[in-house]
């Protein structure tokens, strides 16, 4: 993790200030991979970070570690498909942090197999965690960016979502509707200063990555590293950078757009 800047402050003249970071951020998925590289990145910059995971443990053990090192941030077990127990967390973040400004939703599920031997079981597991649960999290958080009259919100999609995958019909789907759902609300919630983006990245060196390395539905990293127009894989850091960004006050005019973090792929 990077060393803690604290709240970043800008001098706007006259003995005038603005604090541009220092805010409740939530972030799914945050336990781990590109969840987690985004919850570090904005623990530094000062932000009070949530990290909500199904791997409850591994999450506390996170926060645990950000607080340490002089952040403020608590770990949440949360499965993303139970609206309950979003919407409890979320409660749970406003008692001890104050009202959510910024929300990443990074929980997903990877996925492979040809279309013809896609199960209903799991056609509806891959949707109920990468479409719906980032459904879930967004409608429970964004009453308090309305009431605020200011929010960020990123989702994570796929880059496969932009040009088509064989054999990951389900997958892509899902991530897909993350992309259309991030455009209508970027529509919707712009007038009351909310902006929504995506990063829609291309392979990242992560758990899951190699997990699909270890199933057997995926190349490897190196193996695309090496044909990657920069001729290396992206990691969560990478992810994070972009992320900090679309989370800051200066991109406020910045809203509905698909952020390719991809390493020089789609251009």
């Amino acid at each position: 993790m990077p060393a803690r800047r604290g709240p970043v402050v800008r001098i706007l003249g006259k003995g005038m200030q603005q604090i541009v970071a220092n805010r409740v951020a939530v972030v799914t998925g945050g336990a781990s991979g590109i969840g987690l590289g985004i919850s570090e990145r904005l623990a530094a910059r000062g932000d009070r970070v949530a990290l909500l995971d199904v791997q409850g443990d591994v999450a506390r053990k996170v926060a645990e570690d950000l607080n340490a090192k002089g952040a403020q941030a608590v770990g949440l077990e949360v499965d993303v498909r139970d609206r309950a127990a979003v919407d409890a967390a979320m409660d749970t973040v406003r008692r001890t942090f104050g009202p959510i400004a910024i929300a990443v939703t990074s929980a997903g599920v990877d996925a492979d197999g040809s279309f013809t031997e896609i199960v209903w079981e799991t056609w509806e597991r891959v949707l109920a965690i990468n479409l719906s649960g980032t459904f879930h999290c967004l409608q429970s958080v964004v009453p308090d960016m309305l009431a605020a009259g200011w929010g960020r919100i990123v989702t994570i999609s796929s880059s496969s979502a932009q040009h088509g995958a064989a054999n990951r019909a389900h997958y892509v789907a899902s991530k897909g509707g993350v992309i259309a759902l991030t455009k209508a609300l970027a529509l919707e919630l712009a007038p009351h200063g909310i902006t929504v983006n995506t990063i829609p990245p291309s392979v990242i060196d992560t758990p899951m990555a190699h997990a699909g390395q270890a199933a057997g539905h995926f190349p490897g990293v190196d193996a695309v590293a090496a044909v990657t127009p920069v001729r290396r894989a992206g990691v969560p850091a990478d992810i994070a950078a972009a992320c900090e960004f679309l989370c800051s006050e200066d991109a406020g005019f910045i809203t509905g757009q698909q952020i390719g973090v991809n390493g020089g792929w789609y251009l």
